[in-house]
């Protein structure tokens, strides 16, 4: 007939074993839930997978999330924490990229980035609201009209704000919104359009020319308080820009004539859409 001995509690009362009692316990331990992963083994594989892609989908989500600032400069910011209630952000930064690739040298915004991304803005239930930053010089028409009506033509409540600058075609993007804000130090460039390659000297050409500043023009003056007549003046203004012709607005400057709502900054721009947003919803 054997004896049955607790060996953990048998050294854990001789003097100094109590290190070996507690190797003990903890290979007890170990034996134990080996035996349950063997008695198991798909709950034990199924809970392996589940901590592993519950850790993996986090840092994911994170590493997308700082994968498409960087690439798109495009971010959906989340409403005091609540999963279900969300504006998106899209800057529109460097140079409007058109048809054409520009240098890897420049900082662009591509079009057709931004296309795409707004219809999904349209269709999404969990977007109520849209935030566009600017800090552009501009580039091509084509590309930058398809965004201003792009946007302008959105169901949601949208707001921009132009912060080092809104220049040339970043204009109207910038008016395109439903509500526009401009920082003090914000700057705005209102210019007649240029044409880079080939010029034909012919009647023709300059009459083209004149259809694509109307667009811009008739565009800008329907979603701002500024007249066109007003516009097409500070186009042609001759005193200000050394090299070119146009006028330079400058916060306030902005403001006062029409062509935005508001001075402020991030806060004030947030806090309108939000506003606009509980209104619209």
């Amino acid at each position: 007939m054997g004896i049955w001995i607790d060996t953990a509690e048998y050294y854990g009362r001789r003097p100094g074993m109590k290190h070996l009692a507690e190797s003990i316990r903890q290979a007890g331990k170990e034996e134990e839930k080996q035996g349950n992963k063997t008695q198991d083994p798909v709950r034990h594989e199924e809970e392996r997978k589940d901590d592993r892609d519950g850790g993996e989908s986090k840092q994911d989500l994170e590493r997308q999330r700082d994968e498409r600032i960087e690439q798109t400069g495009q971010l959906t910011l989340e409403r005091h924490g609540e999963d279900d209630r969300a504006i998106h952000m899209i800057s529109i930064i460097g140079e409007i990229e058109g048809h054409d690739n520009l240098s890897s040298s420049s900082k662009t915004t591509k079009y057709e980035h931004i296309l795409p991304q707004l219809a999904a803005i349209e269709d999404s239930s969990k977007i109520e609201g849209l935030l566009i930053l600017l800090n552009t010089m501009g580039g091509d028409v084509e590309a930058g009209l398809a965004i201003a009506e792009m946007i302008a033509s959105l169901s949601k409540p949208t707001v921009s704000l132009v912060l080092g600058g809104g220049h040339s075609i970043g204009v109207p993007i910038a008016v395109s919104a439903d509500y526009s804000f401009i920082v003090p130090s914000g700057t705005m460039v209102i210019h007649p359009v240029r044409m880079s390659g080939t010029v034909i000297g012919a009647p023709q050409t300059f009459d083209y020319f004149k259809q694509i500043q109307d667009r811009i023009t008739g565009f800008v003056c329907s979603h701002c308080a500024m007249t066109r007549s007003r516009m097409e003046k500070m186009m042609m203004e001759t005193g200000i820009l050394t090299k070119d012709l146009g006028t330079i607005l400058v916060g306030k400057e902005a403001v006062d004539a029409g062509l935005i709502d508001e001075v402020g900054g991030i806060k004030e721009a947030i806090a309108k859409l939000h506003a606009m947003a509980e209104r619209s919803g």
